[in-house]
């Protein structure tokens, strides 16, 4: 008898009726307010997971930023929420799927049309994109000693006969001062 008036109650605050599922792939607009000022905030991602029921029903979105994933709870029925469009219908076997946040790369992002496939992500994986970003950061180390002893070919063939004889000159007093310091 409670919970029928309670659900009577809340019908009348109930915005939006729910329009996606678990596994969609949605956008969100949201409303941010900023002192006097309001700005529309968009937010494209996947449906992680569906909580509560009537008034304080509550979804779980997940996107890649960056490298980064990053997650929302947001109120269905929230007057912050400006529109929420349906983008990609995804058909999942589970209520949630947390173990999307376990995905790296592309894979984080996979929900096909029909059954999804679940794969679990091994240590090889792991290992390979660790080798990856350190063979990149090998590279880019490499590159750079290259580009600074270019520059440094670049600043003696430029440099006029005398200045090379000053050079020498001034390489050899730094020697024999050092020689010197060490005795």
């Amino acid at each position: 008898m409670k919970t029928e008036s309670i659900k009577q109650i809340e019908k009348a605050y109930m915005l939006k009726p729910l329009s996606f599922s678990v596994g969609d792939t949605i956008s969100v607009n949201t409303i941010i307010r900023e002192g006097d000022k309001k700005r529309n905030q968009l937010f494209k991602g996947i449906v992680i997971a569906i909580k509560r029921s009537g008034i304080r029903k509550t979804f779980t979105i997940r996107k890649i930023s960056a490298g980064i994933g990053v997650e929302k709870i947001l109120p269905l029925n929230s007057p912050n929420i400006e529109s929420i469009k349906l983008i990609k219908k995804g058909s999942v076997r589970k209520s949630k799927i947390y173990y999307m946040r376990k995905r790296i790369g592309k894979r984080a992002l996979k929900i096909e049309e029909g059954l999804f496939t679940e794969e679990p992500i091994n240590d090889e994986d792991i290992i390979e994109v660790t080798e990856e970003v350190k063979a990149e950061e090998n590279k880019s180390e490499r590159e750079e000693e290259v580009k600074d002893e270019d520059e440094k070919a670049k600043e003696e063939t430029e440099k006029t006969p005398e200045e090379k004889k000053e050079n020498k000159e001034d390489s050899s007093k730094k020697e024999d001062a050092e020689k010197e310091a060490k005795k």
